[in-house]
Parts: C-alpha cells; sequence; structure tokens
C-alpha cells in the first residue's frame, strides 16, 4: 500500500462553531496539488456527522475523506484519539475505498456519511450507522469492509449564496404552532421534523400550508432512521396531505441531514422543482 500524504491543518476550533465551508476549500486544495491517497479530518465529535454529510454533499473526487475524532480526551483513562486517528489514517490510504466519498471513523468502524450517527453522549463507541450498520471495520491494520459503498449522487455545485438561513422545527406532542410562526420571514428555507413517517397535528398544517407557498419547506422524520412515507396515510396533517400543500419529503435522511442538503441547494440558487428532484435523488 502507498504511504498516505496529509495536508496541513487549517485551523483549531471547537467543533460546535466548525463550518465546512473552509474544510471543503481544504480538501479541494490539497487534492489539486496531487500526490494524495485521501484526507483525514480530525475534530470534536459534537457535529462530526454533520460535518461528514455537509462535505459529502459536494465532495466529487474518488479519494476518500475521513473525519475522526476521540470520545475520551487525553487527561482521562483510555484516551482513544490516538487509536483512532491511526485506523482513520489507514483508511483514507485504502484503495478499497476510493469513491466512498467521506467517512467517519471511530472505535475502528468505518461508517457512511449518509448513515452515521452519534447515538450516545459518552460511550466510545458512540457512532453507529441505524439501519445500514458499518461500511467495514479496521482489523490487523487494514480495512475490511462488510457492505458494499453507497451510492452516491452527483456532487453539489459550490455556493452562491453565503447568507442562506435554514431553519430546523421539531413537532412535539400538545404543539400549537405557535412556535412556528416565530420563522417566519426569518428563514429561506424550513425542514419539519415531524412524528414518525411524516405527520404532524391538524393545528400546525394551515401554518405549514402558508409557509410553504413563500418559501421550500422540507418535511423530514424526527425519529432519524426510516424514511418519511409518501403515499399511505392521507388524513389533515399526514404525510400525503402535507405532501399535497406543498411540503417535499425527505426521504430517509433526518432533519439534521435534510437541513445541510436543503442549505445547499438554496446557496446554489435551486428552485423548488431541483430541491424536489434532488430530495428524491438522494432517497434510498
Amino acid at each position: 500500500m502507498p504511504a498516505p500524504s496529509a495536508a496541513p491543518p487549517t485551523a483549531r476550533l471547537a467543533s460546535g462553531p466548525l463550518t465546512a465551508t473552509e474544510l471543503g476549500a481544504a480538501i479541494d486544495a490539497a487534492l489539486a496539488a496531487g500526490g494524495v491517497d485521501g484526507i483525514v479530518i480530525t475534530q470534536g465529535t459534537d457535529t462530526i456527522e454533520e460535518t461528514a454529510f455537509a462535505l459529502d454533499l459536494r465532495h466529487g473526487h474518488e479519494q476518500p475523506v475521513v473525519v475522526t475524532g476521540a470520545m475520551r480526551n487525553p487527561t482521562m483513562p483510555g484516551p482513544d484519539g490516538p487509536a483512532n486517528l491511526h485506523a482513520a489514517v489507514l483508511a483514507a490510504a485504502d484503495p478499497r475505498l476510493r469513491g466512498a466519498g467521506v467517512v467517519v471513523v471511530l472505535n475502528d468502524e468505518i461508517h457512511a456519511a449518509r448513515h452515521v450517527r452519534k447515538s450516545h453522549t459518552t460511550s466510545p463507541a458512540a457512532f453507529t450507522s441505524p439501519g445500514a450498520g458499518p461500511l467495514g471495520r479496521i482489523a490487523e491494520n487494514r480495512v475490511r469492509l462488510t457492505s458494499a459503498l453507497p451510492r452516491r449522487p452527483a456532487a453539489l455545485a459550490p455556493p452562491r449564496r453565503r447568507d442562506v438561513r435554514v431553519g430546523l422545527y421539531t413537532v412535539g406532542l400538545g404543539d400549537d404552532g405557535e412556535l412556528l410562526a416565530a420563522w417566519e420571514g426569518r428563514c429561506d428555507g424550513l425542514v419539519v421534523a415531524a412524528f414518525g413517517v411524516g405527520h404532524v397535528p391538524l393545528r400546525l398544517v394551515e401554518g405549514l400550508e402558508r409557509f410553504s407557498a413563500r418559501v421550500p419547506v422540507v418535511l423530514s422524520s424526527r425519529i432519524g432512521n426510516g424514511p418519511v412515507l409518501t403515499g399511505t396515510y392521507g388524513y389533515p396533517g399526514s404525510e400525503k396531505d402535507l405532501i399535497g400543500r406543498g411540503l417535499v419529503p425527505a426521504g430517509d435522511l433526518g432533519p439534521y441531514r435534510a437541513r445541510l442538503l436543503l442549505h445547499g441547494l438554496l446557496a446554489h440558487g435551486a428552485d423548488r422543482e431541483l430541491i424536489a428532484a434532488t430530495f428524491v435523488g438522494h432517497a434510498h
């Protein structure tokens, strides 16, 4: 196996305020320089799943990008950072991950950016891929794939706008819609994290219809695992009813990923038709 190349670190930031813009530019520059087998990004684990997906949306190169971090910092017994970094470098250099896009490697597991989720606040095994499982594992210093590489839609075009704001509204039991009204006039698009397969209380229906007449509104599920349906239930506030009122179904993208995809599309100036078609293209 050829020795992996590495780009120098571009910034040291807490993962809470981190954005993918600077990281994407650094990745493109490093790969354009040539001689790079893959890229490894280290960051705090707070936003790894979002960073990975945001980068994956725009990553059109064959070389993989591996995002990793640590659940136990060096002041704790048994810090996992060195082992995770070692596994990430092995994954980035392995030719079997060419074309995989962006992956997350922690605890010797390789997860696709589309599926990975931080499912525990403190466990070293916090990162899982609900509904899909890991792509593979690192054992004896090599990649062992257990699943086929994910199908990846075409990369998004670079953003034209930097001032796009996409809201996220999570529906709750007894929701009367008053908090939904607080988003009106304050965002360029909205993602609704609905109940179950894409349902909301009746009191939200008219407000969401008015909202979707002004800006794109994407219907996702707050469950975070499994698809939003499109034609099973038809009562007011069901997925079929809401889609008929102009909401765009998110497929199996959870609300956080749906928000990043909608943001990327709006930043490029996409219209409603392109937004709807792109979400269909990302559906599994």
